[in-house]
């Protein structure tokens, strides 16, 4: 065994003749050795001591090697970028790669942390962006980085968050541009730029702040593509090593490519498993809880890998969640999925509620379905996470601002991003002179969001700033915007105090009636109603009621009110009107109801309960 001073060095390259290790001073400027690796069948090793940065020289058949080339360890756990590497990138240049790529920088293993362990509440999962959630905070003296986030606990846990999925913290690729972080450069290592200090440390002492507050830490993975792109992009590392054993060859050595990035990893490898398993181990070492698959079909292609990452999560003690669609149209959502328990990303919500909320017609029977978990796709209603919007797309309030994306910014004259957004502007397009009434109706249209996610049986997910209406001015893929767009406006807070108060006291509501989280399917406990009768599921019907448990919620989408019979024994008490303005729009105590009718304005949700907060009354959901 190596001593305590020392680093064993671990690079998978089945096909090279030989692989050495480039020494370099402390800035990675002066290359001052060479030495050669050990081949141990398909593993070449070394050590050198701790701190020590280094590259890696390959030379073997094909020709994809090239001995003049100093590569990155992609099992490094610290990258660094030399002086020329970072003129480069500052200058939008590429580099030669020989001497002035990344490096890597020697690192003993993490001793392991307590097994991750899960919150105990009803789960409420926020997606975030490390650097864009507090980099214009005033408040944070650490802005856009892991320990800046700590700050934001106790705010989100008061809303009712109970796990935080991180946006890609694996070091990324700094000249590719790629605000979001889905270029990775370093599976294995975390992002510098997200960190105040040393990231690994600082990412490990979020996890335990999080934990401590009963939240847990997802991490977002992408496993499916590296930063070296297609064929004419950077070669820092896999591409160096093993062509073929890393990325999937057609017949003709070219790359196949199923992720819109020029090349997908094959996982039929066993060097691209153990690359993406020991990645994982690291994270996990560091007490993070779950871990969520960028186009996730690409990576289990391999199906045995499926099995061999279920086995791995059962050992760690992790929740899986899948991104199941790849960029060309692989679609594995709900029991297509070949997973083991995993959660997944549920696009069938996010579009069918959408539709609705804007009143498309001939959705009701849809709806159904996405509200009790989506029994039509699932085994089990808490495998789906129901969102609206994430990262990728509208913003929450951009949903009800834009008909139309607007990211001529990106640099591609408006031609990416997604163009069916099944959005609606509620009038007006954009903000600027937006009249006071459609600032109205779209307060209205969040409220309604929230309430849907709120009232739906499965896990609800948001993204970061949706509680108060963060906007990035109509671009549905922000993905290079690192500045005002992306980031959370802070000030923007201030605006919508009445949302985020709304947003605390529904979730608030969803905790207290555990039928909205159980593990069971509703079945036959749900009943299902229209204005004074059954639900009406025609294809002009744009209103539907249900009853589960001691909650009775409307929804009418119609842009007229209409008058809904309260087809369930009482005493109801209303806690929920959308159409009403703060605070009246949600009375945890309750407004008992006058009659057995209630007029449902028009573009809003009711939500009525027997066992509301403060009544003396104990919920028998269960």
């Amino acid at each position: 065994m190596p001593g305590d001073d020392l680093v064993t060095i671990r690079v998978h390259a089945p096909a090279a003749r030989s692989v050495l290790l480039a020494l370099f001073d402390e800035a990675g400027a002066v290359e001052h050795e060479r030495r050669a690796l050990r081949r141990d069948g398909d593993v070449w090793t070394g050590t050198v001591a701790a701190g020590t940065v280094y590259g890696l020289v390959a030379d073997g058949p094909g020709g994809r090697y090239d001995p003049s080339k100093v590569l990155l360890d992609p099992w490094c756990r610290e990258v660094r970028f030399p002086p020329a590497f970072r003129r480069a990138a500052a200058a939008g240049r590429g580099v030669s790669n020989s001497g002035e790529g990344p490096l890597a920088v020697a690192r003993r293993p993490r001793s392991a942390v307590s097994q991750p362990r899960w919150s105990t509440r009803a789960p409420m999962v926020y997606e975030a962006h490390v650097r864009g959630f507090t980099i214009t905070d005033p408040d944070e003296v650490r802005p856009g980085t892991f320990a800046g986030m700590i700050g934001q606990l106790d705010r989100l846990v008061a809303l009712g968050v109970t796990a935080i999925e991180l946006m890609p913290v694996h070091q990324s690729d700094p000249q590719e541009g790629s605000y979001w972080g889905y270029m990775p450069l370093a599976f294995g290592a975390v992002e510098h730029g997200h960190a105040a200090g040393e990231p690994h440390d600082e990412l490990s002492e979020l996890v335990a702040a999080a934990h401590a507050r009963d939240i847990e830490i997802w991490v977002d993975v992408v496993f499916n593509h590296t930063t070296e792109v297609d064929a004419a992009g950077p070669t820092y590392h896999l591409r160096g090593l093993a062509d073929g054993h890393y990325y999937a060859l057609d017949e003709h050595g070219g790359y196949i490519e199923t992720t819109g990035c020029g090349h997908d990893v094959d996982t039929s490898s066993e060097a691209s498993r153990a690359l993406i398993i020991e990645s994982l181990d690291r994270l996990a070492d560091l007490g993070v809880d779950g871990f969520r698959f960028d186009l996730a079909p690409v990576v289990v292609r391999h199906r045995p890998f499926a099995a061999e990452l279920d086995a791995w999560a059962a050992r760690r003690g992790v929740r899986m969640i899948a991104e199941p669609w790849d960029a060309v149209g692989t679609h594995e959502l709900g029991r297509a999925w070949p997973g083991s328990g995993w959660l997944q990303w549920n696009d069938r919500y996010r579009d069918d509620v959408r539709g609705f909320l804007r009143a498309e017609p001939g959705l009701i029977e849809v709806l159904q379905q996405r509200i009790q978990g989506s029994p039509d796709l699932f085994d089990s209603a808490m495998e789906s996470v129901n969102f609206l919007t994430c990262h990728d797309g509208f913003t929450l309030y951009d949903l009800f601002a834009y008909d139309c994306k607007r990211n001529e910014a990106n640099g591609h004259d408006n031609g990416d991003g997604a163009w069916d957004n099944r959005s609606w502007n509620c009038g007006w397009e954009g903000d600027e002179g937006a009249p006071e009434a459609v600032m109205g109706l779209r307060r209205r249209q969040l409220r309604n969001a929230w309430t849907f996610l709120a009232m739906s049986h499965g896990v609800p997910m948001v993204a970061m700033g949706d509680e108060f209406g963060r906007t990035q001015g109509g671009n549905n893929n922000a993905y290079n915007q690192d500045n005002v767009t992306s980031w959370v406006d802070w000030a923007r807070r201030e605006r919508f105090t009445d949302l985020e108060r709304f947003v605390g006291e529904l979730l608030a509501l969803r905790r207290r009636h555990a039928v909205l989280s159980q593990d069971q399917w509703w079945g036959d406990d749900v009943r299902w109603y229209g204005v004074d009768g059954p639900a009406d599921v025609g294809p002009e019907s744009r209103s539907l009621a249900w009853c589960i448990g001691d909650l009775y919620v409307i929804a009418n989408a119609w842009w007229e009110p209409l008058t809904f019979a309260v087809q369930e024994p009482g005493p109801w008490q209303r806690v929920v009107d959308t159409s009403l303005p703060a605070p009246d729009e949600i009375v945890a105590a309750g407004v008992p109801l006058d009659g057995a009718d209630y007029s449902v304005g028009p573009r809003s949700v009711v939500v009525l309960d027997r066992s509301p907060a403060g009544s003396g009354a104990a919920s028998t959901d269960g």
